[in-house]
């Protein structure tokens, strides 16, 4: 395993979200090939990029990106559910024809930072604790794709605002929930990619969707 002993996060972030329209993204909603009439499940309301989670499928940046800091703010206006966050997504529709190839960082209420693999993966301390008997594990249907968060105790009373800051850095992903650290996984498969909003049942509005860049890394030790 390969660890990073220290590295710097660039002064000025970026906001992937300009408040006002969805430049800078795509969807991929499969219903919606079919039938060009379906909402789009991706909206922008009051200011805020909205999830309305009907029909299922991803909002899915424009560019890809590695070495960053993500910081998400969102929140269930309604009732709980489910959705995440996709880093270094790339194959659209590579899992049940759904979800595009990716390491799922989850935001479901209860569950906020769990890793879900989608035709990639990673590895966490206590793997067979967090993900359950090998002979389980892998990457694609059927198979166990999930694992665990280190605490369910992070998130705020539904309705309001969560804080979820992912650093991708090299092969590695952390997670933080409202500044608790609640993963960290290494050995990553994929290392860059888009990153993906999910519509996944649930109405889940984002006030904040901002990147920074993290540069000079060094000290990596094995």
């Amino acid at each position: 395993m390969i660890f990073c002993s220290s590295w710097q996060v660039a002064a000025q972030s970026t906001s992937l979200f300009n408040g006002k329209d969805l430049s800078g993204w795509h969807i991929d909603v499969p219903a919606m090939d079919e039938d060009s009439t379906i909402r789009n499940p991706f909206v922008v309301r009051n200011g805020y990029l909205v999830s309305l989670g009907e029909p299922r499928g991803h909002l899915i940046t424009d560019e890809e990106y590695s070495n960053y800091r993500l910081e998400v703010e969102y929140r269930f206006p309604g009732e709980p559910g489910n959705c995440g966050v996709l880093v270094h997504a790339s194959t659209p529709r590579a899992l049940y024809e759904m979800f595009p190839k990716s390491i799922e960082v989850q935001m479901m209420h209860e569950n906020a930072g769990d890793f879900w693999c989608i035709v990639e993966d990673i590895t966490v301390p206590n793997m067979v604790e967090r993900r359950g008997p090998k002979e389980k594990w892998g990457i694609t249907e059927g198979a166990n794709r999930r694992i665990v968060n280190l605490t369910d105790n992070s998130e705020q009373p539904l309705g309001k605002w969560n804080t979820m800051r992912i650093e991708a850095v090299g092969d590695s992903i952390k997670v933080w929930v409202n500044d608790d650290l609640v993963n960290f996984g290494y050995d990553a498969t994929a290392r860059e990619g888009h990153i993906a909003l999910q519509a996944e049942g649930a109405e889940v509005e984002f006030r904040k969707v901002h990147l920074t860049p993290i540069t000079e890394i060094t000290g990596e030790i094995k």
